[in-house]
This record gives structure tokens, sequence and C-alpha cells, in this order.
């Protein structure tokens, strides 16, 4: 286990997790428990509606329980110490009204529900619970993701420092209050996307100056990387490790000045808000359909 995880894994590995709905991230936080040992495969159970195959493939890959029998379900779940919540927003209503019965107040739920607020998900659960609301990004399915918490009212400080701890089982935490939620699914959250449509465009600008889509590929890549890993190992600031490749007159220098002409740097900032603002209002939306 990871020294940043052990602060906050105490009694973890004493700890029953149920996940409703088994998609990507789903599979991605069952990945990081049981990688920094963080649980045991027995200990560690995965339901959904109907996606039988899906449940024999975590069972077969990952050797957890993954039952198709109602009854089975409605077992781990009641005897589940932590609920993960990953099922799709459009679902969420239904599902959680048909939880409410098996829910106990001493249950620890995870959301991992983009848009559906603590309040929302208490008022459909109906019971005092404990209701931690994530952001986790896609990264995450390689151990590298990015994830914003915020905690309801119910919630311990054990409780907090056992799902900040699961979380860092996939990337790194950061602690929000939920009113920034948006901002951090517009930054975060969606930020791979950004990233890989610059890549694509680099890609695309190494082709037409005559190297292979292989070549064009791999340089951008490492340059990505290497480019993100120098910001984080170095600890400088983008714009400072920017500034040292900038000969005046040079080519980077050309580069970059192209890129201010055409306002680059204020329309990423712009496409962030909007993500962010999209967000609300998906997040809106949701509220208004599962309340009414």
């Amino acid at each position: 286990m990871s020294q940043n995880n052990a602060a906050g894994a105490a009694g973890v590995a004493d700890l029953r997790f149920c996940f409703y709905g088994a998609g990507s991230m789903a599979e991605a936080i069952v990945r990081g428990l049981l990688g920094e040992g963080l649980a045991r495969p027995e200990r560690i159970s995965v339901v959904n509606r109907s996606n039988v195959d899906r449940l024999n493939e975590l069972r077969e890959v990952y050797g957890v329980q993954a039952p198709a029998a109602e009854a089975d379900k409605s077992r781990l779940l009641r005897e589940a110490d932590v609920i993960f919540l990953c099922m799709k927003p459009k679902d969420a209503d239904v599902a959680l009204r048909g939880l409410a019965a098996f829910i106990s107040e001493k249950q620890l739920l995870v959301s991992v529900i983009a848009g559906l607020s603590t309040a929302t998900i208490g008022k459909l659960i109906d019971k005092p619970v404990a209701i931690i609301r994530t952001m986790p990004n896609t990264s995450s399915t390689i151990g590298l993701g990015a994830t914003g918490l915020c905690y309801n009212d119910f919630v311990t400080t054990a409780q907090q420092a056992t799902v900040e701890a699961l979380f860092r089982a996939i990337g790194i935490t950061a602690v929000v209050e939920e009113r920034m939620m948006d901002a951090v699914t517009g930054l975060s959250g969606s930020g791979p996307a950004y990233i890989y449509y610059v890549m694509e465009a680099m890609i695309e600008a190494g082709m037409r100056l005559g190297l292979s889509q292989e070549a064009s590929h791999e340089l951008t890549v490492q340059s990505v990387l290497g480019a993100a890993s120098m910001v984080k190992e170095t600890g400088e600031a983008p714009a400072e490790l920017r500034r040292k490749i900038m000969s005046p007159g040079g080519t980077t220098q050309a580069a970059i000045e192209l890129l201010n002409d055409k306002q680059v740097s204020e329309t990423l900032v712009r496409a962030v808000l909007r993500a962010a603002e999209r967000a609300g209002e998906m997040g809106a939306a949701l509220e208004r359909s599962t309340i009414s």
C-alpha cells in the first residue's frame, strides 16, 4: 500500500463494499481497491439491473462477488458498509427509490452520479444517511485520476478519511464545497478531453509536415507526458517552464505568438467555464426530474 493511503486506510480492510452499477468507473475503483491492498475480493460485491455478462466478467477478472439472483443482490446491499452509487444519471431516480428499502442509517453512500446533489440523493433515499458525492475522471481507470469530493452533514471524520484513501488508490483527491462541484466537472472531469483535443491537432500537424502517423502520434504522446511530468516533478509553474523553452526569435516563440494572436488561451479558459456552466445546467435538469 502506498504511504499516502496508509493514514486513511485503518480499518478499511474490515469493511464490505457494494457497487450499484458495473460500468468503467466502478471497475476503476475496484481495481484501485485491490491493487492498493485496501480490500479483499471477497469483501467487494458488484450488482446491476440486468447485465449478467458484465457481472460475470468482473467476477472472473477480479474475483469479486457479482451475483445475478435478486435475493443475493438485496443481501449484499444490506450487508455493505459502503455502497458506491455508480448507476447512470438517467437511471438514478428509479434506482435510488428502489434502493431505499435496503439502506440503513449506519451505511455510507458514495455517489459517482454526475450532477446529482447530496440533498437530492438524501430525499430519494428518504433517510438521514451519510453521503459523499464524487467527480472522478476517466484517467482513474489507469490510476491517474483526479477526483473532487464533497460531504453531507452526516459524514463522519472517519468516513471522510476512508473515502479519501479509497480514491487516492486511483489518483489524487480534492475536497471542495458542494457548490464547487460544477467547477471540478468543468476543469478535471472534462479535462482529459481538452488534452486529447490538443493532441489530435498536434498529430495532424506532424502528419502535414511529412511525418508518418505512427511517428507523429508517438512524438506527441511523449511530449505531453513529458510536459505534465515536468510540471509535477519540478514544481514549477507551467508559464515558467514555457518561458524556459522560448528563445527570443525562435521556433517556440513564433508558435506561441500565433496562438496568442488567435486567443487560444482565452478560448480554452472559456471552454472550461462553459463546461462548468453546462454541468450546472445538466445537474439542475436532473434535480428537477428526480424531485418532480
